[in-house]
């Protein structure tokens, strides 16, 4: 019973951090972090899930709370986190590294460009590239060298006791 409750709380408190990282940074860098051209630098984090199943509600948490500050409205604040929840269930399944940081760019850019499309009349295709570029750098330029900087120190930072 004992190791039950250990083993929660570690994974709740993974997801209370990521949530933190993932608001706290977008919050931060607003300016850059919504929009038709946006790098949201805390998309970086969504390589999490190939580590840790807590970085799913962490990411959902914080991208909610993220969404409250620098969303393009009630449905980026209400669809926005599920996207991520998604992109983040198939982070967890990639195959191979490479390809980690991939559903997000994907889901963000679709979903992004179909929402500011409704929203904002901005033009669908050339928003879901833009999206697709910033996700790129956020997600492929930024996270994947952190991917790679926790793999090669996962046992000192994801220990399980």
């Amino acid at each position: 019973m004992k190791l039950i409750r250990l083993k929660t709380v570690q994974f709740i408190t993974e997801a209370a951090v990521i949530a933190a990282l993932y608001a706290m940074l977008t919050i931060l860098l607003v300016p850059i972090s919504s929009g038709q051209l946006q790098v949201r630098v805390a998309e970086a984090l969504t390589i999490l899930p190939y580590f840790t199943p807590a970085a799913m509600p962490g990411l959902f948490v914080g991208c909610f709370i993220a969404n409250i500050f620098t969303g393009a409205g009630i449905y980026d604040i209400l669809l926005g986190p599920l996207v991520t929840l998604l992109a983040a269930f198939f982070t967890a399944k990639m195959p191979n590294k490479y390809l980690v940081p991939l559903p997000p760019v994907i889901l963000n850019a679709v979903y992004v460009g179909i929402l500011l499309y409704y929203t904002a009349e901005l033009p669908m295709a050339l928003t879901m590239v833009l999206v697709a570029a910033g996700e790129i750098v956020a997600c492929y330029v930024i996270g994947y060298p952190l991917l790679l900087l926790l793999e090669k120190h996962y046992e000192k930072i994801f220990e399980r006791k």
